[in-house]
């Protein structure tokens, strides 16, 4: 029984990975045994989790990618509609519905960005929504589309245990460090752009002890600089491991509970209440991920563009 749940639990946390593998590896199935070795380096889907993490760096998580494109369409799609059904009348649900969150994100913008950056509420518009969906997808069960996706496997002639299917983006940490490396990307633009090459220098080695005397203002530029360097690259981190980890916890949980279902009907009910009361709070918890991730990034760029 153990060692079944470890397996489901594996299972359902490996992505679907794309890359290469080198000559000469052997490949095994899922009892263990070798199936094949590898006559070249070659291109192809992992069929278990070591085989993943073997193939290196420059493996893509091809379910991670899809699901995380498709949702982006999916917005874009919808606010495209809102905008070309958008009327001077009475709105109707869906125009409704998208002047609200646009009127949100503008307000909170407004109150929190002081500079003067056109780009700024559509990237926080963008940010939330896109997070928000990614991270909705946790509130699907956890055994469906991946179960959907295994039985076409299986049919296409492929064996169900390399099936690997994981729809929620922001528990990858390649997803989450991909939106924070994006906004820490603009951050050192904009903080070049508005306080110059040498301003922006001066901001890291003069900081945050700044001394009248040049002498000793020399002395502490290494200290200063290796101190906001530190807290610069802490800000992308931290926002990439905010969201992965306690979207990663939520869906820990969700694989947890469906555990429950197979131990008999005594807990498989109590698991039933379980999974409704944490999906009921996990909508608190995926709606304040997305919003924090939209107020940080607001804030950092807010700092890049302070010109003292």
């Amino acid at each position: 029984m153990a060692t079944d749940a470890t397996g489901y639990i594996k299972h359902h946390l490996t992505n679907l990975t794309y890359g290469e593998l080198p000559a000469g590896y052997e490949r095994i199935d899922a009892d263990g045994n070798v199936v094949n070795e590898l006559t070249e380096a070659t291109w192809t889907l992992a069929r278990s989790g070591q085989e993943a993490v073997d193939m290196g760096f420059w493996a893509f998580h091809v379910d991670s990618l899809i699901w995380s494109v498709g949702l982006a369409i999916l917005l874009m799609t919808i606010f495209g509609l809102a905008a070309k059904r958008a009327t001077t009348g009475v709105p109707t649900g869906m125009q409704n519905f998208v002047e609200v969150i646009v009127d949100f994100i503008d307000n909170t913008v407004k109150e929190t960005f002081h500079g003067n950056n056109p780009v700024v509420a559509p990237l926080a518009l963008t940010i939330f929504t896109w997070v928000f969906m990614m991270n909705l997808m946790d509130l699907i069960p956890v055994d469906i589309i991946p179960k959907l996706f295994e039985l076409s496997w299986a049919a296409a002639g492929n064996d169900p245990h390399h099936a690997f299917m994981k729809i929620v983006p922001s528990t990858d940490p390649n997803i989450t460090a991909g939106l924070a490396i994006s906004v820490f990307a603009l951050m050192i633009f904009y903080g070049i752009k508005v306080k110059g090459i040498g301003g922006f220098m001066a901001e890291l080695t003069l900081h945050p002890f700044n001394m009248k005397n040049p002498v000793v203002q020399a002395i502490f530029i290494p200290v200063n600089f290796a101190l906001e360097v530190l807290a610069l690259i802490a800000k992308p981190i931290s926002l990439a491991l905010r969201l992965f980890g306690n979207m990663y916890a939520g869906e820990m949980i969700f694989i947890l509970i469906a555990l429950m279902f197979s131990t008999g009907m005594a807990l498989g009910m109590f698991a039933g209440v379980l999974q409704w009361a944490w999906a009921v709070f996990h909508i608190l918890v995926i709606t304040l991920q997305a919003f924090i991730f939209m107020m940080l990034t607001i804030v950092y760029l807010g700092m890049a563009h302070e010109d003292h």
